[in-house]
C-alpha cells in the first residue's frame, strides 16, 4: 500500500474551518482511500502547540484530532523516540542556512527511511529535500486540477 506523509500543515487545515487551506484538505483526504497516511508524534505535538492560544473550543478540536489519528487503523503514527530526535537534529544542523524547523527534520528523515516521495502539506521547506507536496499552489483532486492564487 502506498504511504504519504502528513505534516502539520495538513492536520491543522484539516480542522480549523478558518483556514484558507481548509476546503482543499478537506477534499484531499477523500481521495486518501488506497493510501496509509503516516505521522509522527512529533508532528502531532505541533498540531496540538497550534492550537493553545486559539480559544478552548480550537484545543477541543485538536485533541479529538490527535485522539482521532491515534486510533484510526489506516493511519501510522510513529513514537517519538531519542534517536529520531537526534538525527533530527544532525539534519537540523547541516541545514543551517535553511528556516527548517526540528519536525521538519525529524519528518524528512521519517520520510526517507519509510522512502516515501509526497508529503501533505504546503510547506515548500519539503520541496528543497526533493519532496512533492500535496496541498500546492497547483494540486490535483480526483484527477481534476485545483489552480489557487497563494
Amino acid at each position: 500500500m502506498k504511504q504519504i506523509f502528513a505534516d502539520t500543515f495538513y492536520w491543522i487545515a484539516s480542522i480549523n474551518p478558518e483556514d484558507d487551506w481548509h476546503s482543499r484538505a478537506r477534499a484531499f483526504t477523500a481521495t486518501l482511500d488506497q493510501v496509509q497516511v503516516v505521522t509522527t508524534d512529533e508532528v502531532l505535538t505541533e498540531v496540538l502547540t497550534f492550537f493553545a492560544g486559539r480559544g478552548e473550543q480550537m484545543r477541543h478540536r485538536a485533541v479529538q484530532l490527535v485522539k482521532g489519528v491515534m486510533n484510526n487503523p489506516k493511519i501510522l503514527v510513529l513514537e517519538q523516540t531519542r534517536d529520531s530526535f537526534l538525527t533530527g537534529v544532525q539534519l537540523y544542523e547541516s541545514r543551517l542556512d535553511k528556516e527548517y524547523r526540528l519536525s521538519d527534520c525529524i519528518s524528512t528523515n521519517t520520510m526517507r527511511q519509510f522512502s516515501m516521495t509526497e508529503v501533505l502539506t504546503h510547506d515548500k521547506h519539503f520541496t528543497q529535500e526533493g519532496f512533492v507536496i500535496l496541498l500546492s499552489d497547483t494540486t490535483e483532486i480526483c484527477g481534476n486540477p485545483v489552480i489557487t492564487n497563494y
